[in-house]
């Protein structure tokens, strides 16, 4: 196996060395390979940034130490393009990345949850997500141990997300909240 720059010089030297034509299928799979990206770690894996582990307060490493309240199959959605639109099911307007839809049967409306797998997230303004989500959406297709993460608008609001769609996320119960969900400025408080 070789490693990324290695990859991208091969490639390099063959796109260099090549007038016109093809370039060879092993330096093109070894570019595309190249390019992808590494997914950030995770806060509870052995490969979890010190700089974001020290950053969780005390109220987040015991819900992170704790037992799960809730195991739930997530899917993203956002507004637009038949996504999303209006208010949430509580008359509010849906905050990107905070914004949860839940069927109320199971995880009730109100609830702040604490969603393991989205700590330390890179958001696209490049914050990192401190893991607190907010259940004040439902949907008719959400049953029974599913969630829908409100990303923002548009299909590309979904891409700092990605990793977590069709993923089983572990979830906290970290009290009630009430009128709308807070925007970022104060939401973990």
């Amino acid at each position: 196996m070789i490693g990324a720059s290695a990859a991208f010089a091969m490639m390099w030297a063959a796109m260099s060395s090549l007038s016109s034509g093809p370039v060879p299928y092993n330096v093109a799979v070894a570019a595309d390979a190249a390019r992808v990206e590494t997914p950030a770690p995770e806060i509870g894996s052995t490969d979890a940034s010190p700089e974001i582990a020290s950053d969780l307060d005390a109220v987040q490493a015991e819900l992170m130490a704790g037992d799960p309240d809730w195991r739930a199959s997530a899917r993203l959605y956002h507004a637009g393009g038949g996504g999303a639109t209006g208010n949430d099911s509580l008359g509010c307007r849906p905050i990107a990345m905070r914004t949860v839809a839940v069927d109320p049967r199971v995880i009730p409306r109100r609830t702040k949850l604490f969603i393991r797998e989205t700590v330390g997230l890179r958001l696209a303004d490049g914050s990192i997500h401190d893991g607190y989500w907010y259940a004040s959406d439902t949907g008719g297709a959400i049953k029974g141990q599913k969630i829908d993460l409100y990303t923002g608008h548009g299909r590309g609001s979904m891409a700092q997300a990605r990793r977590l769609n069709m993923q089983t996320l572990t979830i906290a119960d970290a009290g009630r909240f009430d009128g709308c969900p807070p925007a970022w400025e104060n939401a973990s408080n």
